[in-house]
């Protein structure tokens, strides 16, 4: 059995190596991938185009605009004396924030009287305007402590807020997304491969030499989903070797964790990926079905957008997404250092969905075959 088994896997290489588009298939997206969310696809958010409308303009006022400059999120673009200046330039586009103080601010700090700062962020890229937000209150919230220190009669600003940032003090966006990466290649290979490497057997007109062979259905199905996974965990490695080296991105967890639970990830796909060919008679509808299941299962596993931002009745479709609980998993070995007992909650409905999905998956293949 071992020998057929082999022959099969032997045969499905070849098919794979020999052909140039197929190679390009193999090795050339997941670099693509992981270059493009690693250089471009940047939610991090630097050099904010601001207005600084100072109508004060005192020691104080040249201090905020300092630390705003110095924090390096934001580029002031203009000083200027007029409220309406500001809101022009953020009505055509020249602007993202405009931070405008009144006259008489630094005649209220003197006194201990409580001042304020308006803040006007354009709204347009929320994500933006979120991650404006929040540097703001608290480059404002640090120049209110320095003021506090020496003024101790100063109430602007009261709530003295200390963040700490768990897991990414860094706050890097690529740190966040380059794990995930690995879950969508090692998700498309394994779908790709596996549904076409059944279908292509049909489509050349192959599958009834395979049939009259002295090869069981359960051995064929086996020696054609082992390479298929094989090329995933290639992709998988290749993935994270990058992410380490060029990108910096750490991994706290093991190795061998995240190998384990890519293999239980990998049963899933191929599962998936055979109720995909045991439905589909050519490459076309193959690849349609595919994407199908891929588009959306990206969408609702929160590689891009948190779960709990989803409508409800969406939050609840999502549990049955194996890709959901394989990036918690990744995520939590890369960044966390996440052990068993971490992630029992996403291991075990992995393993549920995969065993049952490869398993129905099996049975009506072979019942095809």
């Amino acid at each position: 059995m071992l020998e057929r088994i082999f022959h099969v896997m032997v045969k499905e290489f070849t098919i794979w190596f020999r052909n140039k588009r197929m190679r390009f298939f193999l090795f050339a997206p997941p670099l693509i991938q992981i270059f493009l969310f690693g250089y471009v696809a940047n939610m991090d958010v630097r050099e904010i185009r601001t207005v600084f409308v100072d109508l004060d303009d005192t020691q104080q006022t040249r201090e905020i605009r300092r630390m705003l400059e110095a924090s390096g999120h934001f580029r002031i673009e203009r000083v200027s004396q007029s409220a309406k200046e500001a809101a022009l330039l953020i009505d055509r586009g020249e602007a993202t924030c405009a931070i405008q103080i009144r006259d008489g601010f630094s005649e209220d700090l003197k006194k201990g009287r409580r001042t304020e700062i308006q803040v006007i962020i354009d709204g347009v890229d929320s994500n933006v305007a979120l991650i404006a937000r929040s540097y703001v209150s608290l480059i404002l919230e640090r120049f209110a402590y320095e003021m506090r220190s020496e003024r101790p009669n100063v109430r602007f600003c009261s709530v003295d807020a200390q963040p700490r940032v768990w897991y990414n003090p860094d706050l890097k966006s690529r740190n966040f997304f380059l794990p995930g990466v690995i879950a969508l290649i090692v998700t498309l290979t394994c779908l790709l491969l596996t549904s076409i490497s059944i279908v292509w057997e049909r489509e050349v007109g192959t599958m009834e030499q395979l049939i009259v062979t002295p090869l069981k259905p359960f051995e064929l199905i086996v020696g054609k989903t082992v390479p298929s996974a094989i090329i995933g965990f290639f992709d998988m490695f290749l993935v994270t070797a990058f992410s380490m080296l060029f990108f910096g991105v750490p991994l706290k967890g093991g190795l061998l964790f995240l190998f384990v639970y890519t293999s239980v990830y990998i049963l899933c796909m191929i599962g998936i990926g055979l109720f995909i060919s045991s439905i589909s008679q050519t490459l076309q509808q193959t690849i349609m079905a595919t994407f199908l299941f891929f588009q959306p299962a990206i969408l609702l596993s929160g590689f891009a957008t948190p779960i709990e931002s989803m409508p409800r009745v969406f939050q609840y479709v999502t549990y049955i997404n194996p890709l959901r609980y394989y990036l918690v998993i990744v995520r939590g070995i890369f960044l966390k250092g996440s052990s068993f007992y971490d992630l029992i909650d996403e291991i075990l409905p992995l393993f549920l969905i995969g065993v049952l999905v490869f398993c129905a998956s099996v049975v009506r293949l072979r019942r095809r075959m």
